[in-house]
């Protein structure tokens, strides 16, 4: 196809074959027609009337009374196409569309029904969403004319921006952290903004557009873009971990780290990010099955804080979302209190080791402290339920994918590998993330340097580093999911991205309108705002670039160039299968193995320059996640791309100077930081796992551990390789009577593998078993059989739960525990008794004092 020819979209893509007006326009309803788009649109038998807001019955009887029953057919077509390998997709509404094009009726209707049912189908899904957790959260129409960026939008967005980096970077290094989540900024802004409606109308006018100190009430996108500031706060600048680690006397010490060298590295591993997330909209924001679920609860939070809602009746519920916000945030606020300071056993509720205390079998595989928490009611703190696999926004197949996959590691990889002594782990305890001596103690890096260094014969004398049996699968399952994730979008997902990397060279090139490369309702109601141009995205990554290479070549970090250029070229190769699986699962990959890995490799013995390459590499990849999220969220929110990318270049770069301020601040002022004693518990657990990191994997070298130490884990490699290649081809050649396609839609061997990363070492499955349980009654049995109440309630539900932690959590740190408060009694301290508290091996040491090689032979 010549390149100045215009490249059509996906057939499912096509230009809109139905004209309708933006302007929701009153229409005669019927009884019967009001019954049956209630009833499609929420699955439900027992709701009435008013179960669905009125505006979008209007605007969708309006598009339907202009559908012919061919443009229908020909909707659902394309559907059953685009969506035929989504998991996302609704069985149910498949289910559905198939019978319809096969020319049955669903239910009891009659030839007339089933017209009309096809026409709901086709307008829900071409001018609304074919996922209901979309359609509870988004409307089918969108007002253009709405203040966006207001002055009082941008003010109150920096002042949140500053608060909660602020806070949160100060938490940071404790242990435990405090931090505010954005559903706690999101219900604080309210009433800042409420202040601010009392402003005077004073404002200009600029090239045609008034702008003004009070342009009228508080709206919904002013309240989406302040959100997308403060959203920046959630992930703080990865190299907060590094400032304190190089500067810090009892680690590198590197004295010239200074203002300037962290200001060009703050700089450039933040904007980077935010270049490639411009560049990658088209494949991870735009395409409608790039669902982002993490954006759900923020977005029904800011409707149910902002938007008024009309009284209604849902399956006999008839509270508004503002005041089941308002209980649920109540009840967990005060209720958080028990697990985490009154009752303490409620949330690690370990009670199968009670039984038997001294147990060593039974500790080590159901202790939920230092065990592998293989146990059916582990817990009754919803801070534990949600920290891993936040059951009420991901999808409850990923869900139960993800569990899958730790049973299998928990099971039978972890205690075969354990009790076989399979490189000498029997030794150590069974499921810890840290670095071991030959004699079972904790890994001092320290004790192998000098002046940085690593000083061989210290090091002959010392010790290697040993993992404990569940950390070895966690790596090997690290390096199979890295060409298994490559390889499954190669198999599954090269139409999309190809059509992806396609529209964004013909859009630079000028062959290519960007607003008619997707054509879902909602990227059709954005035509209404002008585009960021690719040259604004790309111009912030040139600059970046440059602030990367001056740093490196001024300042003594041992980095080459090079260096730089091969942390992104990691980050890039990876951010589309990442944020492919992101988008669609909720479960977010790190880089951090595969790039400390490779650094290793190519730079041994240089621990400052494999955590720059690090940050260039992981950072890079995670702020575009992030950066991209947020694109979603003001895509789903009619935020116009102009003002989200303002809004994010602003509050991004405030973030880098309050992140550096804090950090340095807290280096130079606070007595005992990064010190195990500290009075306060600001322990550092992360820098300092960020500086063993540096010095195992970039002082001492991959190339020791697991050429010599553990040298099979370089063959998950290749399995993680096949593994996608041989249920594809399972996939494909297995007849459907025998597999059905449903099966293969919602079985992911990849998140499966995930889950053996994510559950252990540290965790184990008694963080994840609640969430399973969870899952299954929202994202499952609620989502499918009473649909309105899940569309209305849940996200809010889960937003008053995260914010309701996080308040009490902040009073309950300032109250008691900031000048400590113990109550030592049973329920607090039962759950640290016997062998799942102490964590110890299972085997006593040798009788020469140590395990492995002897002294001097180390690799």
């Amino acid at each position: 196809m010549s390149l100045e020819k215009k490249v059509d979209a996906h057939p499912v893509l096509d230009e809109p074959i139905i004209e309708v007006t933006d302007q929701v326009q009153a229409v005669d309803l019927t009884q019967q027609q009001r019954d049956a788009l209630m009833n499609r649109l929420a699955r439900e038998a027992n709701r009435n009337n008013e179960g669905i807001p009125e505006e979008d019955i209007e605007y969708l009887l309006n598009v339907i009374a202009g559908m012919t029953e061919e443009q229908a057919v020909e909707i659902l077509t394309n559907a059953l196409d685009y969506h035929n390998e989504d998991p996302n997709f609704p069985e149910h509404t498949r289910q559905v569309i198939e019978r319809l094009l096969a020319g049955e009726t669903v239910g009891e209707g009659t030839k007339e029904d089933r017209v009309e049912t096809m026409k709901l189908e086709a307008a829900l899904i071409h001018f609304h969403s074919p996922y209901p957790d979309v359609r509870g959260i988004t409307d089918p129409y969108d007002d253009p004319t709405m203040p966006v960026e207001t002055f009082r939008a941008y003010f109150l967005g920096i002042v949140w921006v500053i608060i909660g980096n602020g806070v949160n970077q100060f938490f940071e290094p404790r242990m435990p952290n405090i931090s505010i989540p954005a559903s706690l900024l999101q219900i604080l802004l309210v009433p800042c903004a409420k202040i601010m409606s009392y402003l005077p109308d004073w404002g200009f006018t600029f090239r045609g557009k008034r702008h003004s100190l009070n342009p009228g009430p508080w709206n919904y996108k002013e309240q989406s873009l302040v959100t997308i500031m403060f959203g920046i706060t959630q992930s703080l600048a990865y190299i907060n971990d590094q400032i304190y680690v190089q500067r810090l006397p009892f680690w590198y010490d590197n004295h010239w780290a200074g203002a300037g060298y962290q200001i060009l590295l703050v700089l450039s591993t933040q904007f980077i990010g935010f270049g490639l997330a411009g560049l990658a909209r088209h494949v991870l924001v735009y395409p409608a099955d790039r669902l982002w679920p993490t954006n759900f609860p923020t977005l029904a939070l800011n409707r149910t804080l902002v938007k008024p809602e009309k009284k209604e009746n849902i399956n006999g519920w008839t509270i508004s979302r503002y005041r089941f916000f308002v209980y649920a945030f109540i009840g967990m606020f005060f209720y958080f209190w028990l697990p985490d300071y009154l009752f303490q056993a409620l949330s690690t509720f370990n009670w199968m080791t009670w039984i038997a205390p001294d147990n060593f079998n039974l500790a080590a595989i159901t202790g939920s402290v230092s065990g592998l928490g293989l146990n059916p009611i582990p817990t009754f703190d919803w801070n534990i339920i949600y920290t891993l696999t936040t059951p009420l926004v991901t999808p409850f197949f990923s869900n139960l994918n993800l569990y899958i996959g730790g049973l299998i590691a928990g099971c039978i990889i972890i205690p075969a590998v354990y009790w076989s002594n399979m490189y000498n782990t029997a030794y150590l305890p069974i499921n810890s993330n840290s670095v071991f001596t030959n004699t079972g103690e904790i890994y001092s890096v320290k004790e192998v340097l000098t002046n940085g260094v690593l000083d061989e014969e210290k090091y002959q004398k010392y010790s290697p580093p040993y993992y404990a049996a569940a950390n070895l699968v966690v790596y090997g399952a690290f390096f199979a999911m890295y060409p298994a994730m490559f390889v499954e979008m190669l198999l599954k997902d090269y139409k999309i991205v190809w059509k992806g990397m396609r529209d964004l060279a013909l859009s630079m090139m000028g062959k290519l309108d960007l607003k008619q490369a997707q054509n879902d309702a909602h990227s059709r109601m954005m035509r209404a705002y002008k585009e960021v141009p690719h040259w604004w995205y790309v111009l912030i990554i040139v600059i970046s670039l440059v602030f990367a290479i001056v740093c490196v070549e001024i300042y003594p970090t041992d980095t080459p160039v090079w260096g730089i250029f091969f942390g992104l070229a990691i980050s890039v190769v990876f951010l589309i299968p990442i944020g492919i699986l992101y988008s669609t699962t909720n479960a977010l990959f790190s880089l951090n193995v595969i790039t400390e890995l490779v650094a290793g490799y190519a730079l041994p013995g240089k621990g400052i320059a494999l955590m720059i390459i690090k940050t260039f590499g992981v950072n890079t990849n995670l702020q575009t996640i992030y950066f991209t999220q947020d694109q979603k969220l003001g895509h789903y929110a009619k935020v116009p791309p102009r003002a989200t990318f303002r809004a994010q270049l602003i509050a991004a770069f405030i973030q880098c100077f309050v992140v550096l301020g804090v950090a340095n601040w807290q280096i130079n002022n606070y007595e005992g930081i990064c010190t195990p004693g500290q009075r306060q518990k600001f322990t550092c657990p992360n820098q300092t796992t960020y500086f063993s990191a540096s010095v195992v994997w970039g002082v001492i070298g991959p190339k020791r551990v697991f050429d010599h130490l553990y040298p099979v884990l370089k063959w998950t490699f290749l399995i993680g390789a096949l593994l996608p290649v041989f249920f594809f081809l399972l996939e494909r050649y297995t007849p459907e009577r025998i597999i059905p396609r449903r099966f293969w839609n919602k079985f992911s061997p990849l998140l499966m593998m995930f889950g053996m990363i994510s559950y252990f070492a540290p965790y184990n499955l008694s963080y994840a078993t609640g969430g399973l349980y969870v899952g299954w009654l929202f994202m499952h049995y609620l989502r499918r059989r009473y649909t309105a109440w899940f569309e209305k309630y849940n996200y809010v539900l889960y937003s008053a739960l995260s914010a309701g932690i996080a308040l009490s959590a902040i009073i309950i740190f300032f109250a008691v525990q900031y000048h400590p408060k113990d109550l030592n009694w049973w329920g607090n301290t039962v759950m640290y008794a016997g062998q799942d508290g102490l964590g110890g091996p299972r085997l006593p040491l040798p009788e020469k004092g140590y395990f492995g090689l002897d002294p001097g032979t180390y690799p």
